[in-house]
């Protein structure tokens, strides 16, 4: 399997993606934060990039919406919920709609409409991730959502450990983006919420309040859930018309 990744999606078409196998990652705090809604019950997540797209969605599907999402960390005026994993509680979200909008994740997702499958990852999640991958046996990309059209490390030190955990079952082909990725991987993953506490997104959460977010960030396989984005939408990938839920 050839495997590539991209630090941050600004420079990528989406059209160069249709028929592959991506990966997006955001783990501060998207891609942690949908995982977990979808895992609680969300009907669907639907990720767009402004604030009046959402209210749109939102006034032509009804009452069975909840609009999440944040502009530089802080929640949106007039939506429900922010970005904070912990806000997709199974009382807020299930059998509902989540319209998603943030900085940087929301991005990189709407990104990948055209691949031909869409994964979102995640520390929570990263062994589902890397299954996935190991039972299709092609060549995938990953996309880190970065920081604003920045280098994010905890986003690729996530994508050096889903990576690790494909090389480890099936020989590889990896750029040169993907062996330093490895390589911060192999430095950090040790310790990964001192990882996230350190770094310039997590210090900047600490300072806005939500430092407790990166334990949960932080906590490998915690939420036993697949996400794909397909159709425009996110929902938990199916076998036999069942959810990937362990």
């Amino acid at each position: 399997m050839k495997v590539d990744i991209h630090f941050f999606p600004q420079n990528i078409e989406d059209l160069l993606l249709k028929e592959k196998i991506v990966v997006v990652v955001d783990v501060l705090r998207a891609s942690t934060s949908i995982a977990t809604a979808i895992y609680n019950g969300a009907r669907e997540v639907v990720p767009v990039l402004s604030v009046a797209e959402a209210g749109k969605i939102a006034i032509n599907t009804g009452g069975s919406v909840v609009l999440g999402g944040e502009r530089n960390g802080v929640k949106i005026e007039g939506f429900h919920v922010g970005n904070s994993p912990r806000e997709y509680t199974e009382e807020i979200v299930k059998g509902k709609t989540v319209v998603f909008s943030s900085t940087n994740g929301a991005v990189a997702l709407v990104k990948t409409k055209f691949a031909k499958y869409s994964l979102i990852g995640s520390f929570a999640n990263v062994s589902l991730v890397a299954d996935f991958l190991l039972q299709q046996n092609q060549d995938f990309m990953i996309i880190c959502a970065g920081k604003q059209h920045a280098f994010c490390i905890e986003d690729t030190v996530c994508a050096g450990m889903i990576i690790r955990k494909v090389a480890d079952a099936a020989p590889i082909e990896p750029t040169d983006a993907a062996v330093a990725s490895l390589a911060l991987y192999e430095n950090f993953g040790h310790s990964i919420l001192e990882m996230l506490q350190s770094s310039e997104h997590g210090l900047f959460l600490q300072e806005i309040g939500f430092g407790n977010d990166l334990e949960v960030c932080a906590a490998v396989d915690s939420l036993p859930v697949l996400p794909v984005y397909a159709n425009n939408a996110i929902h938990a990938w199916k076998v036999d018309n069942k959810p990937l839920l362990t």
